[in-house]
């Protein structure tokens, strides 16, 4: 099974992204803000991550540098972002992905699927 992380600091947004993944298949582990997300990936490495680029504390791109810095294996990114340029927010941070907030769970659910099949997942 798939493992994904969901790292979103508002909990309404967090708790609809986790049930919509728990309910197609999906191992889902969730972190509110970059270190805590640093913290899960050394008790369990993800499979693929959804990033919320803007949080308080430790934002989306500093997770990215700090988790690039860390470990060899390297889980996808689709970023989550508010931001109307979230492309270049993509490119920047040279993930794998984008989803603009707010977001259709239909869409997102199927960006999630089609990188999971990509690295190999069966979610």
């Amino acid at each position: 099974m798939t493992r994904v992380l969901v790292i979103e600091d508002d909990p309404s947004i967090r708790q609809v992204i986790v049930f919509a993944l728990s309910d197609d298949g999906f191992v889902v582990d969730e972190a509110t803000d970059g270190q805590a997300a640093l913290e899960s990936v050394a008790r369990q490495h993800p499979d693929l991550i959804l990033l919320d680029m803007q949080m308080p504390g430790m934002d989306g791109k500093t997770f990215i540098k700090h988790y690039r810095e860390r470990y060899n294996h390297q889980a996808p990114i689709i970023v989550l972002t508010a931001a109307s340029d979230g492309a270049r927010q993509r490119a920047e941070v040279n993930a794998e992905g984008y989803v603009s907030k707010p977001f259709d769970l239909d869409l997102l659910l199927e960006r999630v699927t089609t990188l999971s099949q990509k690295v190999g997942g069966d979610a």
